[in-house]
Protein backbone atom coordinates (compact mmCIF):
# COMPACT_ATOMS: atom_id res chain seq x y z
CA UNK A 1 0.00 0.00 0.00
CA UNK A 2 1.68 3.05 -0.70
CA UNK A 3 1.24 5.87 1.58
CA UNK A 4 0.02 9.47 1.37
CA UNK A 5 3.57 11.24 1.82
CA UNK A 6 4.80 9.27 -1.12
CA UNK A 7 1.00 9.49 -2.52
CA UNK A 8 2.18 13.58 -2.91
CA UNK A 9 5.13 12.86 -5.16
CA UNK A 10 3.36 10.72 -7.58
CA UNK A 11 2.13 11.23 -11.14
CA UNK A 12 -0.49 9.48 -10.57
CA UNK A 13 -1.51 10.06 -6.97
CA UNK A 14 -5.71 8.66 -7.22
CA UNK A 15 -4.44 5.00 -8.34
CA UNK A 16 -2.66 4.05 -4.91
CA UNK A 17 -5.29 5.70 -2.20
CA UNK A 18 -8.32 4.64 -3.90
CA UNK A 19 -6.80 1.23 -3.36
CA UNK A 20 -6.22 1.56 0.21
CA UNK A 21 -9.67 3.23 -0.05
CA UNK A 22 -11.24 0.19 -0.92
CA UNK A 23 -9.58 -1.79 1.88
CA UNK A 24 -10.90 0.87 4.49
CA UNK A 25 -14.36 0.43 2.99
CA UNK A 26 -15.06 -2.87 3.30
CA UNK A 27 -13.53 -2.72 6.86
CA UNK A 28 -16.07 -0.23 7.59
CA UNK A 29 -19.86 -0.89 7.15
CA UNK A 30 -21.53 0.91 10.25
CA UNK A 31 -24.06 4.03 9.21
CA UNK A 32 -23.56 7.69 9.08
CA UNK A 33 -25.14 9.95 11.72
CA UNK A 34 -28.42 11.67 10.15
CA UNK A 35 -29.40 15.09 10.71
CA UNK A 36 -32.45 15.78 11.92
CA UNK A 37 -32.65 18.93 9.21
CA UNK A 38 -31.43 16.89 6.12
CA UNK A 39 -31.64 13.74 4.52
CA UNK A 40 -28.87 11.51 2.85
CA UNK A 41 -29.78 8.87 0.41
CA UNK A 42 -27.42 7.19 -2.34
CA UNK A 43 -28.78 7.04 -5.47
CA UNK A 44 -26.38 4.01 -7.15
CA UNK A 45 -23.84 1.85 -5.59
CA UNK A 46 -20.96 1.15 -8.43
CA UNK A 47 -20.64 -2.63 -8.83
CA UNK A 48 -17.80 -2.36 -11.36
CA UNK A 49 -19.87 -4.08 -14.06
CA UNK A 50 -21.25 -2.11 -17.21
CA UNK A 51 -21.48 1.31 -14.59
CA UNK A 52 -17.91 0.90 -13.85
CA UNK A 53 -16.29 1.94 -10.74
CA UNK A 54 -14.42 4.43 -8.30
CA UNK A 55 -15.99 8.02 -9.75
CA UNK A 56 -12.79 10.35 -9.26
CA UNK A 57 -14.59 12.91 -10.75
CA UNK A 58 -18.15 14.67 -10.00
CA UNK A 59 -21.15 15.34 -11.58
CA UNK A 60 -22.71 17.88 -14.54
CA UNK A 61 -26.06 18.41 -14.84
CA UNK A 62 -28.01 19.68 -17.84
CA UNK A 63 -31.30 22.15 -18.22
CA UNK A 64 -33.84 19.01 -17.77
CA UNK A 65 -31.99 18.12 -14.07
CA UNK A 66 -30.28 14.77 -15.30
CA UNK A 67 -26.73 14.22 -14.18
CA UNK A 68 -23.87 12.83 -16.30
CA UNK A 69 -20.59 11.67 -14.55
CA UNK A 70 -17.79 9.31 -15.03
CA UNK A 71 -15.97 6.64 -13.36
CA UNK A 72 -11.87 5.67 -13.43
CA UNK A 73 -11.49 2.08 -13.28
CA UNK A 74 -8.36 0.49 -13.45
CA UNK A 75 -6.47 4.33 -13.96
CA UNK A 76 -7.92 4.47 -9.70
CA UNK A 77 -7.69 1.15 -8.87
CA UNK A 78 -5.93 -2.56 -9.99
CA UNK A 79 -8.88 -4.09 -8.63
CA UNK A 80 -10.96 -2.96 -11.42
CA UNK A 81 -12.07 -4.66 -14.28
CA UNK A 82 -13.17 -1.41 -15.84
CA UNK A 83 -11.56 1.47 -18.29
CA UNK A 84 -13.46 3.47 -17.42
CA UNK A 85 -17.24 4.84 -18.19
CA UNK A 86 -19.57 7.79 -18.91
CA UNK A 87 -23.08 7.82 -17.21
CA UNK A 88 -26.23 9.31 -16.82
CA UNK A 89 -28.57 9.65 -14.01
CA UNK A 90 -31.98 10.64 -14.56
CA UNK A 91 -34.83 10.60 -12.35
CA UNK A 92 -37.53 8.06 -13.24
CA UNK A 93 -40.65 8.31 -11.18
CA UNK A 94 -39.71 8.11 -7.39
CA UNK A 95 -36.49 6.77 -7.73
CA UNK A 96 -33.14 7.68 -10.26
CA UNK A 97 -31.78 5.66 -12.85
CA UNK A 98 -27.65 5.06 -14.29
CA UNK A 99 -27.62 4.35 -17.62
CA UNK A 100 -24.03 3.80 -18.91
CA UNK A 101 -23.78 5.70 -22.08
CA UNK A 102 -19.83 4.42 -22.84
CA UNK A 103 -17.69 1.82 -21.83
CA UNK A 104 -13.61 2.96 -22.91
CA UNK A 105 -11.90 0.05 -24.41
CA UNK A 106 -8.11 1.27 -23.84
CA UNK A 107 -5.71 1.71 -26.53
CA UNK A 108 -5.82 3.31 -28.86
CA UNK A 109 -9.52 4.79 -27.09
CA UNK A 110 -9.11 6.27 -23.58
CA UNK A 111 -8.76 4.84 -20.30
CA UNK A 112 -9.83 6.09 -17.02
CA UNK A 113 -11.77 9.34 -17.13
CA UNK A 114 -11.17 11.46 -14.12
CA UNK A 115 -12.12 14.93 -14.80
CA UNK A 116 -15.71 16.37 -15.06
CA UNK A 117 -18.07 16.31 -18.54
CA UNK A 118 -18.17 19.51 -20.41
CA UNK A 119 -21.61 19.66 -22.17
CA UNK A 120 -20.35 21.39 -24.94
CA UNK A 121 -22.39 23.67 -26.99
CA UNK A 122 -23.56 21.78 -29.81
CA UNK A 123 -25.25 19.84 -27.01
CA UNK A 124 -22.13 16.89 -27.04
CA UNK A 125 -20.55 15.60 -24.10
CA UNK A 126 -16.86 16.38 -23.88
CA UNK A 127 -14.06 14.97 -21.42
CA UNK A 128 -11.04 13.61 -20.93
CA UNK A 129 -8.89 10.71 -19.95
CA UNK A 130 -5.61 9.87 -17.94
CA UNK A 131 -4.61 7.25 -19.50
CA UNK A 132 -5.17 5.46 -23.16
CA UNK A 133 -4.62 6.91 -26.12
CA UNK A 134 -1.92 4.84 -27.64
CA UNK A 135 1.36 3.45 -26.07
CA UNK A 136 3.15 6.08 -24.73
CA UNK A 137 4.25 7.48 -21.56
CA UNK A 138 5.42 4.28 -20.07
CA UNK A 139 3.16 2.00 -22.25
CA UNK A 140 -0.01 3.11 -20.62
CA UNK A 141 -0.84 6.23 -23.00
CA UNK A 142 -0.98 10.05 -22.31
CA UNK A 143 -4.18 10.38 -22.33
CA UNK A 144 -6.84 12.05 -24.59
CA UNK A 145 -9.53 14.45 -25.09
CA UNK A 146 -13.00 12.97 -26.17
CA UNK A 147 -16.56 13.53 -27.52
CA UNK A 148 -19.73 11.85 -27.17
CA UNK A 149 -22.92 11.82 -29.10
CA UNK A 150 -25.94 10.46 -28.99
CA UNK A 151 -26.59 7.63 -31.52
CA UNK A 152 -27.47 8.94 -34.87
CA UNK A 153 -30.32 6.56 -35.19
CA UNK A 154 -31.94 7.51 -31.95
CA UNK A 155 -33.12 10.40 -30.08
CA UNK A 156 -31.56 12.61 -27.52
CA UNK A 157 -33.11 11.19 -24.92
CA UNK A 158 -32.61 7.19 -25.62
CA UNK A 159 -29.54 6.54 -23.92
CA UNK A 160 -26.89 3.55 -23.75
CA UNK A 161 -24.10 3.18 -26.86
CA UNK A 162 -23.28 6.46 -27.65
CA UNK A 163 -20.90 7.16 -30.45
CA UNK A 164 -17.41 7.89 -29.14
CA UNK A 165 -14.63 10.07 -31.16
CA UNK A 166 -11.44 10.69 -30.03
CA UNK A 167 -10.88 14.33 -30.48
CA UNK A 168 -6.43 14.22 -29.53
CA UNK A 169 -4.46 11.61 -28.25
CA UNK A 170 -1.57 13.67 -26.01
CA UNK A 171 2.04 11.92 -26.87
CA UNK A 172 3.69 13.01 -24.06
CA UNK A 173 5.91 15.63 -24.93
CA UNK A 174 5.99 19.17 -25.64
CA UNK A 175 1.98 18.92 -26.35
CA UNK A 176 1.26 18.09 -22.36
CA UNK A 177 0.08 14.47 -20.95
CA UNK A 178 -2.40 12.81 -18.37
CA UNK A 179 -4.99 15.38 -18.14
CA UNK A 180 -6.25 14.52 -14.07
CA UNK A 181 -9.00 16.02 -12.81
CA UNK A 182 -9.15 19.42 -15.23
CA UNK A 183 -12.91 19.72 -16.86
CA UNK A 184 -12.87 21.37 -20.06
CA UNK A 185 -14.15 24.74 -20.92
CA UNK A 186 -15.01 26.46 -23.79
CA UNK A 187 -14.91 30.17 -25.44
CA UNK A 188 -17.75 32.04 -27.60
CA UNK A 189 -15.81 30.96 -30.60
CA UNK A 190 -15.73 27.33 -29.91
CA UNK A 191 -12.99 26.64 -28.99
CA UNK A 192 -11.75 24.26 -25.94
CA UNK A 193 -9.50 24.41 -23.12
CA UNK A 194 -8.14 22.40 -20.54
CA UNK A 195 -5.04 21.34 -18.07
CA UNK A 196 -2.75 18.90 -18.30
CA UNK A 197 -0.52 17.58 -15.44
CA UNK A 198 2.89 16.41 -17.11
CA UNK A 199 4.30 17.06 -20.02
CA UNK A 200 5.30 20.26 -21.17
CA UNK A 201 8.62 22.19 -22.37
CA UNK A 202 9.52 21.14 -18.67
CA UNK A 203 7.62 18.10 -17.88
CA UNK A 204 5.49 20.02 -15.46
CA UNK A 205 1.99 20.18 -17.64
CA UNK A 206 0.69 22.68 -19.55
CA UNK A 207 -2.55 24.91 -20.17
CA UNK A 208 -3.76 23.60 -23.87
CA UNK A 209 -6.51 24.70 -26.48
CA UNK A 210 -8.16 22.71 -29.08
CA UNK A 211 -9.74 24.51 -32.16
CA UNK A 212 -12.42 23.18 -34.62
CA UNK A 213 -11.17 22.59 -38.08
CA UNK A 214 -12.65 20.78 -40.90
CA UNK A 215 -12.40 17.32 -40.57
CA UNK A 216 -11.31 17.22 -36.83
CA UNK A 217 -9.38 19.52 -33.93
CA UNK A 218 -5.81 20.91 -33.63
CA UNK A 219 -4.01 21.40 -30.31
CA UNK A 220 -1.82 24.13 -29.65
CA UNK A 221 -0.02 24.58 -25.79
CA UNK A 222 -0.95 28.04 -24.63
CA UNK A 223 1.20 28.00 -21.77
CA UNK A 224 3.81 24.92 -20.24
CA UNK A 225 4.74 25.20 -16.22
CA UNK A 226 7.63 24.22 -14.93
CA UNK A 227 9.84 27.09 -14.86
CA UNK A 228 12.10 27.98 -12.11
CA UNK A 229 9.78 29.84 -9.40
CA UNK A 230 6.79 28.71 -11.88
CA UNK A 231 4.11 26.70 -10.85
CA UNK A 232 4.00 23.04 -11.58
CA UNK A 233 1.29 20.11 -12.07
CA UNK A 234 -2.16 21.38 -12.57
CA UNK A 235 -4.59 19.19 -11.83
CA UNK A 236 -8.20 21.87 -10.75
CA UNK A 237 -9.28 22.84 -14.14
CA UNK A 238 -9.56 26.63 -15.77
CA UNK A 239 -12.39 29.36 -15.13
CA UNK A 240 -13.00 32.39 -16.92
CA UNK A 241 -12.76 35.56 -14.82
CA UNK A 242 -13.44 39.45 -14.64
CA UNK A 243 -11.95 40.67 -18.14
CA UNK A 244 -11.68 37.68 -20.38
CA UNK A 245 -8.58 35.95 -17.96
CA UNK A 246 -8.15 32.19 -17.64
CA UNK A 247 -7.68 31.66 -13.85
CA UNK A 248 -6.19 28.24 -12.33
CA UNK A 249 -4.41 26.76 -9.79
CA UNK A 250 -0.92 24.35 -9.83
CA UNK A 251 -0.71 21.67 -7.12
CA UNK A 252 2.99 22.05 -6.70
CA UNK A 253 5.72 24.77 -7.56
CA UNK A 254 5.59 28.81 -6.35
CA UNK A 255 7.28 28.74 -3.13
CA UNK A 256 6.25 24.64 -3.16
CA UNK A 257 3.38 24.71 -2.18
CA UNK A 258 1.35 25.45 -5.36
CA UNK A 259 -0.09 28.56 -6.91
CA UNK A 260 -3.20 30.37 -8.35
CA UNK A 261 -1.97 31.41 -11.98
CA UNK A 262 -4.00 33.35 -14.19
CA UNK A 263 -3.19 34.05 -18.09
CA UNK A 264 -4.05 37.33 -20.10
CA UNK A 265 -4.77 37.19 -24.10
CA UNK A 266 -2.14 39.19 -25.46
CA UNK A 267 -2.93 39.39 -29.12
CA UNK A 268 -2.18 35.64 -30.68
CA UNK A 269 -0.68 34.46 -27.53
CA UNK A 270 -1.21 34.20 -23.70
CA UNK A 271 0.78 35.92 -21.14
CA UNK A 272 0.66 33.81 -17.46
CA UNK A 273 0.92 36.06 -14.29
CA UNK A 274 1.35 34.49 -10.95
CA UNK A 275 -1.94 35.68 -8.33
CA UNK A 276 -0.75 34.01 -5.06
CA UNK A 277 2.00 31.34 -4.12
CA UNK A 278 1.12 29.39 -1.14
CA UNK A 279 3.25 29.02 1.58
CA UNK A 280 2.24 26.04 3.45
CA UNK A 281 1.26 28.45 6.60
CA UNK A 282 -1.72 29.76 7.64
CA UNK A 283 -2.95 29.94 3.86
CA UNK A 284 -2.31 26.33 3.54
CA UNK A 285 -0.96 24.57 0.77
CA UNK A 286 -1.35 22.40 -2.63
CA UNK A 287 -4.72 23.57 -4.38
CA UNK A 288 -6.10 20.52 -6.11
CA UNK A 289 -9.16 22.03 -7.15
CA UNK A 290 -9.33 25.24 -9.49
CA UNK A 291 -10.99 28.23 -8.32
CA UNK A 292 -14.77 29.75 -9.07
CA UNK A 293 -15.71 31.95 -11.76
CA UNK A 294 -16.23 35.56 -11.11
CA UNK A 295 -14.41 38.53 -10.48
CA UNK A 296 -13.71 37.42 -6.77
CA UNK A 297 -10.94 34.76 -5.98
CA UNK A 298 -12.17 31.96 -4.13
CA UNK A 299 -11.01 28.03 -3.37
CA UNK A 300 -9.48 25.82 -1.19
CA UNK A 301 -6.65 23.97 -0.62
CA UNK A 302 -6.30 20.23 0.32
CA UNK A 303 -3.93 20.73 3.37
CA UNK A 304 -1.86 22.64 5.88
CA UNK A 305 -3.18 25.78 7.36
CA UNK A 306 -3.51 26.03 11.23
CA UNK A 307 -5.58 23.00 11.85
CA UNK A 308 -3.71 21.06 9.33
CA UNK A 309 -6.47 20.25 7.02
CA UNK A 310 -6.91 22.07 4.17
CA UNK A 311 -8.59 26.14 3.64
CA UNK A 312 -11.23 27.89 2.29
CA UNK A 313 -10.26 31.09 0.82
CA UNK A 314 -10.84 34.35 -0.54
CA UNK A 315 -8.11 35.70 -1.98
CA UNK A 316 -8.87 39.20 -2.85
CA UNK A 317 -9.89 40.22 0.78
CA UNK A 318 -7.21 37.95 2.53
CA UNK A 319 -9.88 36.40 3.99
CA UNK A 320 -9.83 32.65 5.00
CA UNK A 321 -13.40 31.43 5.35
CA UNK A 322 -12.62 28.43 7.24
CA UNK A 323 -9.63 25.90 8.32
CA UNK A 324 -10.23 22.06 8.11
CA UNK A 325 -8.63 20.05 11.23
CA UNK A 326 -6.52 17.08 9.64
CA UNK A 327 -3.02 15.83 10.16
CA UNK A 328 -1.01 17.94 8.20
CA UNK A 329 0.87 15.19 6.63
CA UNK A 330 -1.91 14.38 4.27
CA UNK A 331 -3.76 15.72 1.74
CA UNK A 332 -7.05 15.37 3.27
CA UNK A 333 -8.65 18.44 2.62
CA UNK A 334 -11.04 19.89 -0.28
CA UNK A 335 -9.98 18.07 -3.66
CA UNK A 336 -12.62 19.29 -5.98
CA UNK A 337 -14.43 22.97 -6.88
CA UNK A 338 -16.37 24.72 -4.54
CA UNK A 339 -20.24 25.64 -5.22
CA UNK A 340 -21.73 28.98 -4.88
CA UNK A 341 -20.38 32.02 -3.96
CA UNK A 342 -19.48 34.80 -1.26
CA UNK A 343 -22.48 34.87 0.51
CA UNK A 344 -22.36 30.61 1.10
CA UNK A 345 -20.67 27.96 -0.45
CA UNK A 346 -20.66 23.93 -0.40
CA UNK A 347 -17.61 21.46 -0.68
CA UNK A 348 -16.38 17.90 0.17
CA UNK A 349 -13.06 17.01 1.56
CA UNK A 350 -11.74 14.07 0.62
CA UNK A 351 -10.49 12.70 4.07
CA UNK A 352 -11.25 15.32 6.87
CA UNK A 353 -14.91 14.83 8.87
CA UNK A 354 -15.49 12.41 11.95
CA UNK A 355 -14.75 9.03 10.23
CA UNK A 356 -11.53 10.62 8.60
CA UNK A 357 -13.45 9.56 5.20
CA UNK A 358 -14.35 12.80 3.79
CA UNK A 359 -17.55 15.12 4.21
CA UNK A 360 -20.31 17.12 3.21
CA UNK A 361 -19.62 21.09 4.19
CA UNK A 362 -21.96 24.67 4.26
CA UNK A 363 -20.06 27.58 4.90
CA UNK A 364 -22.22 30.62 5.06
CA UNK A 365 -21.11 34.27 5.14
CA UNK A 366 -23.47 36.42 6.52
CA UNK A 367 -22.99 35.27 10.29
CA UNK A 368 -19.19 35.07 10.68
CA UNK A 369 -18.64 32.45 8.07
CA UNK A 370 -20.48 29.87 10.35
CA UNK A 371 -19.07 25.92 8.92
CA UNK A 372 -21.97 23.10 9.27
CA UNK A 373 -20.94 19.07 8.26
CA UNK A 374 -23.77 18.27 6.46
CA UNK A 375 -22.20 14.98 6.61
CA UNK A 376 -19.51 12.22 7.54
CA UNK A 377 -19.01 10.28 5.62
CA UNK A 378 -17.93 6.33 7.05
CA UNK A 379 -16.46 4.56 4.10
CA UNK A 380 -19.22 2.13 4.52
CA UNK A 381 -22.53 1.82 3.02
CA UNK A 382 -22.98 5.58 2.51
CA UNK A 383 -19.36 5.41 0.48
CA UNK A 384 -16.09 7.22 1.88
CA UNK A 385 -13.48 9.61 0.33
CA UNK A 386 -15.29 11.81 -1.66
CA UNK A 387 -13.41 14.09 -4.65
CA UNK A 388 -16.53 15.25 -6.21
CA UNK A 389 -17.58 18.65 -6.65
CA UNK A 390 -21.42 18.96 -5.43
CA UNK A 391 -23.94 19.97 -7.89
CA UNK A 392 -26.53 22.43 -6.48
CA UNK A 393 -30.07 22.03 -7.49
CA UNK A 394 -32.96 24.89 -5.27
CA UNK A 395 -36.41 24.09 -5.40
CA UNK A 396 -39.04 23.83 -1.60
CA UNK A 397 -35.79 21.89 -0.85
CA UNK A 398 -32.07 21.97 -1.67
CA UNK A 399 -30.24 19.34 -3.25
CA UNK A 400 -26.96 18.30 -3.40
CA UNK A 401 -25.66 15.86 -5.59
CA UNK A 402 -22.10 14.15 -5.58
CA UNK A 403 -19.82 11.24 -5.82
CA UNK A 404 -17.23 9.32 -3.23
CA UNK A 405 -14.49 7.41 -4.73
CA UNK A 406 -14.94 4.22 -2.74
CA UNK A 407 -17.38 2.30 -0.43
CA UNK A 408 -20.49 1.57 -0.37
CA UNK A 409 -22.60 -1.32 -0.84
CA UNK A 410 -19.68 -3.35 -3.71
CA UNK A 411 -16.57 -0.45 -2.76
CA UNK A 412 -16.79 0.97 -5.95
CA UNK A 413 -18.01 4.17 -4.72
CA UNK A 414 -21.40 5.78 -4.64
CA UNK A 415 -23.92 8.74 -6.04
CA UNK A 416 -25.14 10.76 -3.33
CA UNK A 417 -28.11 13.13 -2.60
CA UNK A 418 -27.95 15.34 0.54
CA UNK A 419 -31.37 17.18 0.77
CA UNK A 420 -33.62 19.19 2.94
CA UNK A 421 -33.92 22.90 4.19
CA UNK A 422 -30.69 23.68 4.78
CA UNK A 423 -30.92 27.26 4.89
CA UNK A 424 -32.47 26.80 8.48
CA UNK A 425 -29.36 25.44 9.55
CA UNK A 426 -27.60 29.00 9.85
CA UNK A 427 -28.27 32.67 10.81
CA UNK A 428 -29.14 33.67 7.86
CA UNK A 429 -31.64 34.81 5.47
CA UNK A 430 -30.51 31.89 3.37
CA UNK A 431 -27.37 30.48 1.58
CA UNK A 432 -26.91 32.13 -2.27
CA UNK A 433 -26.67 29.19 -4.67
Amino acid sequence: MVSETHLLHSTLRISSVLIALLVLALASLFAAPASAQISFNVLHNFTDGVDGSFPAGGLTADTAGSLFGTTCGVACSSTSHSNGTVYRLAARGTGWVLTPLYQFRGGNDGVGPTGNITIGPDGSLYGTTFQGGGAGCGGSGCGTVFRLQPPPTVTPNIFGNWVETVLYRFRGGADGANPEFATLIFDQSGNMYGETSAGGAYGQGTVFELSPIPGGWTESVIYTFGAPGDGAEPLGGLNWQCGGTLQGTTFYGGYGYGTIFQLTPSGSSWTESIVHNFQGGNDGAYPAAGVLTGCVVIGTTCSQGPNGGGTVFMLNDGLFYHYFTGDPGTIGGPWAPLAGDETGLFGTTYRDGTYQAGNVFALEGCAGWGYTSLHDFTSGQDGGYPLSNLVVQSGTTTNLFGTTAAGGAYGGGVIFEISGNLTEMSQCSGLKK
